[in-house]
């Protein structure tokens, strides 16, 4: 499967199309089997786009670092939860 890294916030924006954008291109990915790598959170525009990519199916693969992995911004729905020991290892993760 093909994958693509997509780096983005986990802060909510303040116009609401961002979100639906972002969950487009989550359902897109998922709809043309490219699986999602990101980080790992559930809240924000990551959340958005591997929420939308989940529920169409697709492959979501999350990186985040231990100190955020056992808190309420984990996303534990991922297909995989990879968890590091810091962000210079999760931005390698997306590489790799």
């Amino acid at each position: 499967m093909n994958r693509l890294a997509v780096y983005c916030g986990s802060a909510t924006p303040a116009d609401p199309r961002y979100i639906e954008l972002a969950r487009e291109v989550g359902r897109t990915l998922a709809e043309r089997g490219i699986g999602v790598v990101y980080g790992g959170g559930r809240l924000g525009l990551m959340g958005a786009i591997a929420g939308a990519a989940l529920e169409a199916g697709g492959e979501v693969i999350g990186v985040i670092p231990n100190a955020l992995a056992n808190s309420e911004v984990a996303n534990h729905d991922c297909t995989e939860l990879h968890t590091v020991t810091g962000m210079h290892q999760r931005k390698q993760a997306f590489t790799d």
